[in-house]
């Protein structure tokens, strides 16, 4: 290559006739790009000649139509205009269908949760409350669970104390929290115990949330559990019908019931 390029200098330097055929092939190359050029930017100047031209052509088009019809043309835009006029010189409020005001009557204590009325966990119960036969035997494992009202999510959590306190005004039911918070690990453990226990493994479960919560009821001191009690299952469906009426989901209405279960299902938080 560089061989090739040496000759080339050379022949150019020793030979004038050589340097005249590269200027003057040079020269005629050049001229070519400029007619190349100017036909360019003469076609787009006859293109835009045209255009202005048709355009021009266009408007005097519809210029003569108006003239011809300026009857026809007062009368249409008379009949677009004039209704959306009258209309709103008549003083009305519009309003669509379907939106009015609603007529249902507000739930008291949802709305107090929507004003920001904060309520506080009732006092905790004993850690032995927790350890009694009947508890053990109704829940599992029940005496290392987390009762960690803080561990709830807020919104969840004053939800389910506002159940509370319903059941406790309304109903005379005291209500204590048996778990809430429940940690990826224990949740397996769980589901190692068999269907009866659980059937959701890690992350399949709204505890590990903290959206989700197992309470039971409180008699003398003591917890009640059982659903052999007709007194504690006259407490479960009221329960129930508060948490629904709460925005709450109810254990109490699935196939393996779980009476004292709550949950609070947020979209897009659980991945399926």
């Amino acid at each position: 290559m560089y061989f090739l390029l040496a000759c080339l200098l050379s022949w150019l330097v020793l030979f004038p006739a050589g340097r005249e055929l590269l200027v003057s092939t040079l020269e005629r190359a050049g001229m070519r790009w400029r007619r190349r050029l100017a036909a360019i930017a003469q076609r787009q100047e006859n293109g835009a000649l045209e255009l202005r031209r048709s355009g021009r052509a266009q408007l005097a088009e519809w210029g003569a139509f108006l003239r011809r019809h300026y009857l026809l043309c007062g009368a249409g835009l008379a009949l677009v205009c004039v209704p959306p006029l009258v209309a709103l010189l008549a003083g009305t409020k519009p309003s669509l269908g379907g939106f009015e005001a609603s007529t249902r009557e507000v739930n008291p204590q949802v709305a107090g949760l929507l004003e920001g009325e904060q309520l506080v966990p009732p006092p905790a119960l004993p850690p032995l409350a927790f350890t009694t036969a009947e508890v053990q035997r109704a829940r599992p494992m029940i005496a290392s669970a987390s009762r960690d009202w803080a561990m709830l999510d807020k919104a969840y959590a004053q939800r389910l104390l506002m159940a509370f306190r319903i059941m406790k005004e309304r109903h005379g039911y005291d209500m204590a929290l048996l778990e809430g918070y429940r940690s990826p690990e224990r949740q397996n453990t769980l589901a190692a115990l068999g269907s009866g226990v659980t059937n959701a493994a890690a992350f399949q479960s709204w505890h590990q949330y903290g959206l989700a919560a197992d309470c039971a009821f409180v008699r003398d001191g003591k917890l009640v559990l059982s659903e052999q009690d007709p007194w504690a299952m006259r407490g479960y469906e009221l329960y129930g019908q508060v948490a629904e009426s709460l925005g709450m989901t109810w254990g109490g209405r699935w196939k393996m019931r779980d009476f004292g279960h709550t949950e609070l299902r947020v979209a897009g938080v659980m991945k399926r």
